[in-house]
């Protein structure tokens, strides 16, 4: 299996030789040459599988460089219950994403697929922990030692963080906008204490963090002598190892070969519906991949019109659900490559004038036209929203969600089909979201008591302006490289 750039750079590379990258060289996204098929008795033979044997299965279509045993070993390394251990009571942990059935609304069967049972509460760590293990598997193998740079609206940094903390060979500099995080996603990242953690806070909004993980990476001669990775949802290792849970969700939610599913997945990044988006094209039967946004509807308004347009760091909202306050959304230009037959020159050319006149428009082409053969739909999700659907699940079902999962479940009530399930993916506990669980229920959520008082615990970061080049010149300072 070897992978290409979305806008053209023609040298095959394998996975272990882009896992530690992020951008291609031409800047643009990394995706297989051709995407490997799942047929429908292959799909029914992996019923009774393990999280950790189904990882492999899928895992090893992508990255036939590395011996099998070695990746089925990082594959039970990774996906354990004591690992995934902060299910719902009544939730199974060995499920690793149990899925829970809410109830039966417009004819359809309505659930939850638990995704954030891992040790930062958030479905980032399905994807990062899996991401830890093969970082330092290959570093090792190869005798290099790796400085990741990230971005983070919320959820990435953490998950980064408890996923790299104590490996060798390994230092991680996360971004993160100032004062824009929850205090529970604050403390979680701040406290760390870990010699290789540097956590940087920047003076301005998410966007503006992910412009300078994109300007360094552009910096060939810098990435290289600093030896700069990327943990953010364009590194395609993380976005395959999300493949694995549109495969086990659809698996715990059927009972029988070909039964359709539809995904409603709340959406910044694009990173986690994208990978819905490759399991379809892997030939999972997926009736509709939902996209929720909240008020930063970037997305939404792509799906509806056709017209991509990206809002500048004034016109980016601070919502409640934050680590959706994105407004470029970072992997769409994978699906936009697919979407346009992967023809890489048109690709190259939309991308520029995302840069150069903030956006692009297809409205009234073909391409636009194409899109409901990919199954997609959206739709928006506003504050009130949010609080009205937590007092709702909360009353009905009996079950506190988080504000993310919240515009999950309000736009999937939107795209219901009679007989066909509808699996909202929960990004998140609600500990991490007190504020407004305290707003829509009048009590805190409940937290694992590992993150009792973690607000409290003494913080470390620091605080820096906007600028790639402050920021290249700080990790040359901590890496002496």
């Amino acid at each position: 299996m070897n992978y290409k750039s979305t806008r053209g750079h023609d040298v095959p590379q394998t996975f272990s030789e882009i896992l530690l990258g992020g951008l291609a060289p031409d800047g643009g996204l990394y995706l297989p040459q051709q995407y490997p098929q799942v047929s429908a008795d292959e799909l029914e033979s992996w019923r009774k599988l393990s999280y950790a044997d189904l990882a492999y299965e899928i895992l090893a279509r992508f990255c036939d460089d590395i011996p099998a045993e070695d990746l089925r070993a990082l594959t039970r390394k990774t996906y354990t219950p004591e690992v995934y251990c902060n299910a719902r009571a009544g939730d199974n942990t060995a499920d690793i994403t149990p899925l829970r059935k809410l109830g039966d609304e417009a004819g359809a069967p309505l659930y939850l697929l638990g995704l954030s049972n891992g040790p930062t509460l958030a479905f980032k760590d399905m994807a990062m922990q899996l991401l830890g293990n093969l970082f330092e598997y290959a570093l090792a193998r190869a005798g290099q030692e790796l400085n990741i740079l990230g971005a983070t609206s919320g959820d990435t940094g953490s998950a980064a963080e408890y996923a790299m903390r104590g490996k060798r060979g390994i230092r991680v500099f996360m971004l993160s906008p100032h004062n824009k995080m929850s205090a529970f996603q604050t403390a979680q990242m701040f406290s760390l204490q870990d010699p290789n953690i540097f956590n940087l806070a920047v003076q301005g909004v998410f966007d503006d963090c992910q412009d300078i993980v994109k300007a360094v990476s552009n910096d060939l001669e810098f990435k290289s002598r600093q030896k700069i990775g990327t943990v953010n949802s364009i590194n395609w290792a993380r976005v395959v190892a999300q493949v694995v849970y549109y495969f086990k969700g659809w698996l715990l939610a059927t009972d029988g070969p070909g039964q359709k599913v539809s995904f409603c997945v709340p959406s910044g990044n694009f990173g986690n519906v994208c990978a819905g988006h490759i399991a379809r094209m892997m030939g999972l039967p997926i009736d509709k991949l939902v996209v929720a946004t909240n008020e930063n509807d970037v997305l939404d308004e792509f799906f509806r019109t056709g017209i991509y347009r990206v809002r500048k760091a004034a016109e980016t909202y601070h919502t409640s659900s934050p680590s959706m306050d994105i407004s470029k959304a970072s992997n769409f230009e994978r699906f936009i490559f697919d979407l346009l037959g992967q023809d890489a020159g048109k690709l190259a050319q939309l991308f520029r004038d995302v840069d150069t006149k903030g956006g692009f428009d297809l409205s009234g082409t073909t391409d636009y036209e194409r899109i409901r053969q990919f199954g997609f739909v959206s739709g928006r999700s506003t504050h009130d929203d949010r609080v009205a659907t937590i007092r709702d699940l909360s009353a009905r079902y009996g079950v506190t969600i988080d504000t993310h999962t919240a515009d999950g479940v309000k736009v999937a009530r939107e795209h219901l089909s009679a007989g066909t399930p509808m699996v909202v993916l929960e990004t998140a506990l609600p500990a991490k979201f007190a504020d407004t669980i305290r707003e829509a229920l009048g009590r805190e959520p409940e937290r694992p008591a590992a993150f009792e008082g973690i607000e409290a615990l003494p913080q470390r970061f620091e605080v820096m302006p906007a600028d790639a080049a402050q920021v290249k010149a700080y990790i040359a300072r901590h890496t002496g490289l």
